[in-house]
């Protein structure tokens, strides 16, 4: 147990210098950290808590949400009855759902078979039955049809709105060049997103709550010919311009009110809007976009280049293909950016957006639409920014209580066992370095609780020491020399120490598991600790013990 060959004593060393390369940059001025970064030598990430950055809570809006599947399932249904030849007097949209009534009697047993395939199977996940649920009831009396959402068809709807949502702010996070987001989901309808470093949270909200909705849709034949829309033709929707839109963002900024993008009731309320077709004939989304790059147009002016996958290019030429010579219009979440003529046919699937917008606006619009839209808007529910002054003081202080800690436990751990408290004291300093060189060196992101559970890893590792110096005590008092007594010390502690190590790792992955990210945080850095601090009590330490043994000779255990 207390021979060690030269290789191991080699490789024990060497693990020790490796660790010291890889924690070095932590303590040198970022200037002077270059010259480690081809080895991958850098510094640990630190997390929110630690340099400042903003948090921000997001839920779906599920009435947005609801407006969104509602308009849609009543041009689903108007072209079903049409499909069918059957009459109707008005499909009238409600909170709960589309109402409908059938003109004539003999077609309503027909009409009900036909709208029944309108009802939307969805799964309703993991934890249900397997079968899938509805996300529309339908009632029927005599003529009339109602379909109103059923509430768990609505929140399996919900659940794959989130899920959509997780991939698409990821990859609208990713796409500012942010490191160590956090991004995670947070209970049924919320997403919690944590952006360390970020200097300008503004912007990181605008860019995460634009939905990007994006639709190429056929004007209607009439237009509206003044400011009064309220009424548009069946089949067509009122929507504003993107010059009126910007016009009134102009004048309430001027007012000092701020320039935040409109409320859906702001939308509506503005004059000289379009009416476009909202049927899913007279419609291509941007769902089927491959590609979306800012660039400038042929007057210089900045635009925005997309590209369609071949779904999206078929789908695209075949409107513009039967549709020369009409207007269409392009637009992002409920405003027409731009309403050109279709001069000819486009079938190379590309094309490029203008209206007026800046060159940062062309930046983030095509940031949101390679990412995709969202399945429905998501509005800040808490919003907390830290700034960098008070991670620096969280660092001062975590730093201050961890040097008590460290100097508090040597001291404990040398005045009952002296010069093996001395070994105990060097393998500590060892742990840390190693707890340090392998967060640092894996990109593990340091939070205010990993401060934390560094300080407990430290008391840990002296725990395992404290097991085996007293069971070498107990040897040495049993007449053993002090060679066979620090020999068998160190073999018949290695079980419990083992143990008591097992069941905190244990309770390390379980908050791991269910946590959430300072939780993480303090988990992963106690699951580090845990293998650092067994490696150092049963090599370093044991390396020491045994080289003192071997050449001192001693004749008793200064124990």
């Amino acid at each position: 147990m207390l021979h060690f060959s030269r290789w191991k004593i080699i490789a024990i060393i060497a693990s020790i210098v490796l660790a010291a390369i890889y924690a070095l940059p932590n303590a040198l001025p970022p200037a002077q950290q270059a010259w480690l970064a081809p080895i991958g030598a850098r510094p640990m990430t630190l997390g929110l808590d630690l340099q400042g950055g903003a948090n921000v809570l997001m839920e779906i809006d599920r009435k947005d949400l609801k407006e969104q599947l509602t308009l849609q399932l009543s041009g689903d249904v108007r072209a079903a009855l049409r499909e069918i030849k059957v009459g109707y007097q008005a499909v009238a949209r409600t909170a709960e759902g589309v109402n409908v009534r059938i003109t004539k009697p003999e077609d309503a047993e027909k009409a009900e078979t036909k709208l029944k395939e309108l009802l939307q199977p969805l799964d309703a996940g993991i934890f249900s039955t397997g079968a899938p649920v509805n996300l529309f009831d339908l009632a029927r009396q005599d003529q009339q049809f109602a379909f109103a959402f059923s509430q768990q068809g609505l929140d399996a709807r919900v659940a794959r709105a989130i899920t959509q949502s997780l991939r698409i702010v990821e990859n609208r996070v990713n796409s500012l060049g942010t490191s160590e987001a956090t991004i995670q989901q947070q209970g049924k309808d919320r997403i919690l997103i944590q952006l360390p470093g970020i200097q300008d949270p503004e912007r990181v909200k605008d860019l995460l709550g634009r939905t990007a909705k994006l639709t190429f849709q056929l004007l209607c034949e009439s237009q509206p010919t003044g400011a009064a829309n309220e009424n548009p033709p069946p089949d067509c929707a009122a929507l504003p311009v993107k010059e009126e839109v910007d016009k009134f963002i102009a004048a309430r900024k001027a007012r000092n009110e701020g320039d935040a993008p409109l409320a859906q009731a702001q939308l509506d309320a503005l004059p000289n809007k379009m009416w476009v077709q909202t049927s899913s004939r007279a419609t291509v989304d941007g769902a089927d976009l491959n590609d979306a790059q800012p660039g400038f147009g042929q007057s210089n002016d900045p635009v925005v280049t997309f590209r369609f996958n071949q779904k999206g290019a078929l789908r695209f030429g075949k409107l513009t293909a039967e549709n020369v010579g009409r207007p269409f219009a392009i637009i992002l979440d409920n405003v027409i950016v731009s309403a050109p003529n279709i001069n000819e046919p486009i079938l190379g699937g590309s094309g490029q957006i203008s209206g007026n917008f800046t060159t940062e606006e062309t930046n983030e619009l095509a940031i949101v639409l390679r990412s995709g839209a969202l399945p429905a808007k998501l509005t800040i529910v808490e919003e907390r920014t830290v700034g960098p002054s008070l991670g620096s003081d969280s660092i001062r202080a975590g730093v201050i209580a961890s040097i008590a800690g460290l100097i508090g436990i040597m001291c404990f751990i040398m005045l009952p066992y002296g010069l093996f408290g001395i070994f105990a004291n060097i393998a500590l300093l060892a742990n840390l370095l190693m707890l340090v060189a392998v967060m640092s060196a894996f990109g593990f992101t340091l939070t205010l609780p990993g401060i934390a559970g560094i300080v407990l890893t430290l008391g840990m590792a002296i725990d395992s020491n404290v097991l085996v110096y007293e069971r070498i005590r107990e040897e040495w008092r049993r007449g053993r020399t002090p060679f066979n007594s620090v020999e068998i010390g160190f073999k018949e502690a290695l079980t419990t120490v083992f143990d008591a190590n097992l069941t905190t790792l244990i309770a390390a992955a379980v908050l791991f598991g269910v946590g959430s990210g300072p939780i993480r945080g303090f988990a992963v850095t106690l699951a580090i600790g845990i293998f650092t601090t067994m490696f150092t009590a049963f090599t370093l330490t044991r390396l020491i013990s045994a080289l003192w043994v071997l050449r001192s000779r001693p004749k008793e255990i200064p124990l």
